[in-house]
């Protein structure tokens, strides 16, 4: 395996997005991709049931394929076929299937076999040497958009005086941490949730990339309707183009969040040790925007990272190619908002008006 394809393969959203791709390409890939995550999906018989409908006199099912089945097709595939709008549609499907807070679904299961995996390898050089996938390893561009899913006539600003909100969030982190250690069981195993992302909330966040950015939203609620708003910033940028770029972040600055992280990221990674996410205020005394690339977030996010020692990292519940601004240094841009509507189909936006 090659590097570059080996370091999208490392992350569980790198193999998520080349296996949803690999569905695409061939109904036969897709069919056993199916039934296979269904038997591999820790919620099989709970959260994910399988219902079937029969007559009494329709003929026998054919067998299921089997792993060996998928790793043959997968082996015989043409990679080549693979074109830029449905890369861009398996990274958004890679995206919105994140669950920093649960256990890995079968899908997720299933691309990390060795064999699966290794059978992957090729479709993953193709993906990162692909012409349009050049801008998932760019620094933060000028040009940014705010995502607002408020509706078009909410006066309301962008937000502003982000060292309140980081101070506000610091507090909060602090106290929850603490809470924590007072009422929630040591027992990683314990269905216990709470938080689970690792960013600051109540400060900017915008997206570089647009409409494509509107379906880069992990987790996304199926909004129908959101307002785009330039922007742009000045300062220095801690730009994140690999694991260790995030690790390094935590690592020079601190804030441990391991009590009330716990619960989520064991399941979400199988690790149970300390954890620690970087604690913005401190980062924003040095930095004034930290930026995700896409690559960076394929390989990273929802992995149990190692900082030192027995303390490690997740990054979670971010966005792909996001900025998060950490002082007040971004500005709406001229040019007018922009309204976007998603397809009957959910799967294209169309700009409706400015």
């Amino acid at each position: 395996m090659d590097t570059e394809a080996e370091v999208l393969l490392a992350g569980p959203r790198g193999r998520r997005l080349c296996l949803q791709l690999v569905t695409e390409l061939d109904p036969v890939i897709r069919s056993a991709v199916f039934w296979l995550a269904h038997d591999l999906d820790p919620g099989k018989g709970t959260s994910r049931v399988l219902l079937t409908a029969t007559s009494g006199d329709e003929p026998e099912l054919p067998p299921r394929p089997t792993l060996g089945d998928l790793i043959a097709a997968l082996t015989s595939l043409d990679v080549t076929r693979a074109e830029p709008e449905a890369i861009d549609r398996a990274l958004a499907e890679a995206v919105d299937t994140s669950r920093p807070w649960q256990e890995p679904d079968g899908e997720d299961v299933l691309a990390a076999l060795s064999g699966v995996t290794a059978a992957l390898a090729p479709l993953a050089h193709h993906v990162v040497t692909s012409p349009s996938t050049q801008w998932w390893s760019s620094c933060r561009q000028l040009e940014q958009w705010a995502i607002d899913w408020r509706a078009g006539d909410d006066p309301a600003p962008l937000p502003r005086t982000p060292s309140q909100a980081l101070a506000a969030w610091s507090r909060g982190a602090r106290a929850e941490e603490v809470r924590a250690r007072k009422e929630r069981p040591r027992d990683p195993h314990v269905p216990w949730s709470g938080t689970w992302w690792s960013f600051p909330q109540g400060t900017l966040h915008t997206a570089g990339q647009m409409p494509l950015g509107l379906n880069l939203i992990e987790d996304s609620f199926g909004e129908e309707q959101v307002t785009v708003i330039p922007v742009r910033g000045t300062g220095h940028t801690y730009e994140i183009h690999s694991d260790e770029d995030w690790v390094s972040l935590c690592r020079e600055h601190p804030l441990e969040v391991t009590a009330s992280r716990r619960h989520d990221w064991f399941r979400c990674t199988g690790t149970d040790g300390a954890w620690v996410i970087p604690d913005w205020e401190k980062v924003s005394e040095q930095w004034d925007a930290v930026h995700l690339t896409t690559l960076a977030y394929l390989t990273s996010a929802n992995r149990a990272l190692h900082v030192d020692g027995g303390t490690f990292t997740v990054l979670a519940g971010w966005n792909t190619d996001t900025t998060i601004w950490l002082t007040d240094v971004a500005r709406e841009w001229e040019g007018p908002h922009q309204q976007w509507q998603r397809s009957t189909y959910q799967e294209t936006w169309k700009r409706t008006l400015n």
